[in-house]
């Protein structure tokens, strides 16, 4: 009898702590990313932006501490289902973020539906990802956005007639093939051929062998980040395709920092289309690259400003709801919601929950003894025209 009424006066008690004594202040945040593997760059820098958006910010949001529990895919994106029921189930995670691949945002979009859970992705590009749960926002890009874009541009501004496209055969090449190619057409364009590689360790020598053969006017190029952009890069040094003779254009990806750097005078004359380069024009930026590279002795890339801007997301969603978590009160606080990154004006698209931007077209050329992207076209406000 004693022990029972012991038991039962515990339980009171627990249930009476005051909420500084309970888990109640606490908001956790699941970040799910490949931060081990091929892709385990892209989850650091996805990463620093976080983490330099928190020490900027603090950890605490309308009367409530942050905490981060971060899970690793390995670079094998199909566990990213399961790490997200650990988060929510297990870690009581009350908003999932992060993903540095598409496998990896669709795994876990079931898991948000299901939970009721905010999920913000970071990085990952196929378009159809925030169609897949009423809970996903995305802060990063679509590569239809950018592969449209560049098509328009080639085909018009940019007169040229024909193009070879090359792209990794998953969600985003798929999604940057089609768009570019769509769009180039419609402008007047012609596609003389493609070719879809695989993402896994590819060999790249074959492929651009295949597209030297053909002697296009131009090639589109998408391969995903990490190191895929400097090995694509050296293949077409190795087989002296020359971007002055032949114009080779690509989305972000293949001219990174990275790339550029292992490429040297070979990468000179490229051009791209993308949403964010160390290199952009404005004071919002000048301060996220000096406060970045005091933290981490390195630039930030679209990575970085992805996890930058999500963190921003959720913070100001977190404030509109007055601290409140459930994944209804959230998404309906980040739809629409407008705010001046590091790479320009953006905003989130109230019907889709997409990333509405600018997409600037660039060259890779010197400034004084660097070799580096200069914008010298910008396309503003550009949603992804699939789902226009």
């Amino acid at each position: 009898m004693k022990r029972s009424l012991f038991a039962g006066v515990a339980l009171l008690a627990a249930v009476m702590l005051p909420a500084g004594a309970n888990a109640e202040d606490t908001i956790k945040i699941g970040v799910i990313n490949s931060y081990s593997g091929q892709f385990a760059d892209t989850g650091a820098q996805i990463d620093n932006g976080i983490k330099l958006y928190m020490k900027q910010h603090g950890d605490v949001v309308a009367g409530r501490k942050i905490e981060l529990i971060r899970k690793d895919t390995t670079g094998a994106p199909d566990v990213a289902k399961r790490l997200a029921q650990e988060l929510v189930v297990r870690d009581k995670a009350d908003i999932i973020a992060g993903f540095t691949l598409t496998p990896e945002a669709l795994g876990a979009s079931g898991v948000a539906t299901e939970a009721k859970k905010l999920m913000v992705v970071m990085n990952a590009a196929t378009s159809v990802i925030t169609e897949k749960s009423p809970y996903i926002v995305r802060v990063s890009l679509t590569l239809p956005q950018i592969g449209e874009t560049l098509g328009t541009w080639a085909a018009t501004k940019g007169k040229v007639k024909k193009a070879y496209t090359m792209v990794t055969d998953y969600g985003p090449g798929i999604d940057a093939e089609t768009a570019f190619q769509k769009a180039f057409k419609a402008a007047g364009g012609e596609i003389v051929g493609s070719v879809r590689m695989p993402i896994a360790n590819p060999d790249f020598s074959a492929f651009v062998q295949r597209a030297k053969d053909l002697n296009p006017e131009s090639i589109f190029v998408f391969v995903p980040g990490g190191a895929q952009p400097g090995a694509i890069g050296k293949a077409f040094a190795e087989r002296q395709m020359d971007p002055q003779k032949i114009k080779i254009l690509s989305t972000g990806e293949p001219v990174d920092e990275t790339a550029i750097k292992s490429l040297g005078d070979l990468a000179l004359g490229r051009i791209s289309a993308w949403h964010y380069d160390y290199n952009h024009k404005s004071k919002a930026n000048a301060d996220f690259v000096k406060a970045f590279n005091a933290e981490f002795k390195r630039n930030p890339d679209f990575f970085a400003v992805g996890g930058y801007d999500g963190m921003h997301l959720i913070y100001e969603a977190l404030k509109k709801t007055g601290g409140k978590t459930d994944g209804d009160a959230l998404i309906a606080a980040a739809k629409g919601m407008k705010w001046e990154s590091p790479r320009g004006p953006v905003s989130i698209d109230p019907a889709t929950r997409d990333i509405v931007q600018n997409v600037y077209i660039r060259k890779v050329e010197k400034a004084g003894n660097n070799i580096v992207n200069v914008e010298f076209d910008t396309v503003p406000n550009v949603k992804d025209p699939t789902h226009k």
